[in-house]
């Protein structure tokens, strides 16, 4: 696979999108699963995460970032941990593997941020890898746009490791 490295903002994040599309096709990870595929009412938007984590350690969920370790590394939200990359098989064994020590009643929120809401490959199939699993208490953080436009723009805390 040829990618050409273009000099405009955002590309990092269309290599990553493109190259998540290449490794559903090459590696077996599950495929037409889209972030749209999540129940509404399993969304949870970014005030209401914001709110959530601010309210104290009591009851706080386990925060896994489903995307990009590159775009983990840039920014990521407090506490949250990288739990591989939803649209490939290996990345749903880290996923597996790290909610394995919780009860099924554990609240879990996932999220990416990688692009669109729209066109996430990721999110999709690591909520209904979970759903299927019997995970109950699983929001995905619902990102219209992009991480960076939806929570770090609008000024809720990140937090950066390089």
């Amino acid at each position: 696979m040829r990618l050409t490295l273009f000099k405009k903002t955002g590309t990092i994040a269309v290599l990553v999108m493109l190259f998540g599309t290449y490794a559903q096709a090459q590696f077996g990870a599950p495929q037409g699963i889209s972030a749209s595929s999540v129940p509404t009412e399993q969304l949870i938007l970014p005030e209401q995460l914001n709110d959530l984590l601010r309210g104290g350690d009591a009851g706080k969920p386990l925060i896994l970032q489903v995307g990009s370790l590159l775009m983990f590394r840039e920014a990521h939200i407090p506490g949250a941990e990288y739990a591989g990359a939803g649209s490939q098989a290996v990345g749903l064994q880290q996923l597996q593997a790290r909610v394995a020590p919780f009860g099924h009643e554990k609240l879990i929120v996932l999220y990416c941020g990688c692009c669109p809401w729209n066109r996430c490959p990721n999110v999709g199939p690591a909520f209904k890898m979970l759903h299927d699993l019997g995970f109950t208490h699983v929001k995905v953080l619902y990102l219209s746009d992009n991480f960076g436009t939806n929570w770090v723009d609008k000024g809720y805390p990140v937090e950066r490791r390089h």
